[in-house]
Parts: structure tokens; sequence; C-alpha cells
């Protein structure tokens, strides 16, 4: 069984031809395994609750790039916008405005990166908006008003299934909903770049379609610990 260095080393050359990046999931995962991975040179990892992200950044090293790819409350904001580079997660105008007030009070020196969360699958379960509800943000008087925000991108959860076909379908969607936003509000904006797409199971065929970022947790650590 490889170790996880090897598999960091293993979707390292994966990517080395293409734009995308890896986003290492550290959900339910032990410190020791994350500094493995960390020892292996890599330093961009996802969180997907704000608790475990609080634990992980106080006792691991901080020149680690963390992104919050779960769902936030906006009352958690408040936790971790001293240090979150990235929040791949922002499903509400609410939460931006949350984000920005938050950014804001820390007088970060530089803004935080944020992602909108596009509903690309066929499942009740997960959060996101419509390409529509994001155009109606940024058409918005309260958006245009925000200093402490970088709209960097777009993300999306696909359905859980073996279909390949409803995987591109979803997938596609997603580019083209990046692509619909980058031509109409941030065509001379060089910061409007990411599609966080695909993970362990499905990030092959992601990448074909566009991804720029995959998340990638199980295929890297091995299965969570869910009695954490």
């Amino acid at each position: 069984m490889p170790t996880i260095a090897e598999n960091i080393l293993f979707f390292d050359d994966k990517l080395k031809n293409t734009p995308c990046r890896l986003v290492a999931v550290t959900k339910t995962q032990p410190m020791e395994a994350i500094m493995e991975a960390y020892h292996a040179g890599h330093r961009l990892f996802g969180e997907n609750r704000v608790q475990e992200l609080l634990e992980k950044h106080e006792q691991l090293p901080h020149d680690i790039e963390w992104h919050l790819i779960g769902h936030l409350q906006t009352n958690k904001v408040k936790q971790i916008a001293s240090f979150i580079n990235t929040i791949q997660s922002v499903d509400s105008l609410k939460l931006l405005k949350e984000i920005n007030m938050r950014a804001e009070a820390w007088n970060r020196s530089k803004p935080i990166n944020c992602m909108f969360q596009i509903a690309i699958a066929d499942e009740d379960t997960k959060y996101g908006m419509s390409c529509d509800e994001v155009e109606e943000i940024l058409q918005s008087e309260e958006y245009r008003s925000m200093n402490y925000i970088r709209i960097t991108g777009v993300m999306g959860i696909a359905t859980n299934t073996d279909n390949e076909e409803k995987l591109r379908q979803e997938f596609r969607h997603l580019r083209d909903c990046f692509n619909r936003l980058k031509e109409t509000f941030f065509f001379a904006n060089p910061d409007f770049t990411e599609i966080s797409m695909g993970m362990t199971s499905d990030y092959e065929l992601a990448i074909a379609e566009g991804s720029t970022m995959i998340r990638v947790g199980s295929g890297i650590f091995g299965q969570r610990n869910y009695r954490k």
C-alpha cells in the first residue's frame, strides 16, 4: 500500500502538465498524516469543518495555504477570518457580506479569496447557488462595496455516481458557469481563474473538463476515520 508521501508524488506527477492544483483534503485526518504530506512538499490543504480547521491551523506550520471547502455558517466566519486563504464554499450574499466584514475587522493586508459554490449535482444534501443567483450578487450594490474579499472562481460538488456521462455534464455545467461569469463580470480581472471540481473518484474526468483544482482526501490519506 503506498504511503501518503508516495500518493502526493503520484498526484504531482498526474498534474504536472496541467493547469490544475491539488487540494489535499484533511477531514478527520490526524496531524501526523498531514505532516507526512507536508514533508513531501505539499502546502495546499482543504478542510471541511471549522473546528477541525482551527485545531490544525494552531498545531501545524503556518506556511500552509488553508482552504475551507465545507459549508460555512455565518456565525463561524469570525473564527477563521484572520488566517484563511480561500473560502471555496460561498453560497449566499449574506455569507459573502460576513466574510468581508470579518476580514475588515482583522484589517487583513490581503483580502480573503472567495469562490462561489455552484449547485451542479442532483442531490438536495449539497449546498450551492445557481449561476443566475451568482449574477444577482455580482450586480448588487452590496457586492460592489466589498473591499476585503477577492472572487477567484467557482466550486462544485458533482453527484455521487459512477455514471461518467452524468459527471461530465455536471462538470461542463460548472465550466460553462465560470466562462459566463468571466466574460460578463471578470473579463479584465486576472484573479478570476479557478474552477474547483473533482475528487478522488472523479478527478480525471474533472481535469478533462477544465478543472484547475481537484480536492482529494482518501486518494492521499486513505479512508477517513469517522469515529473521531
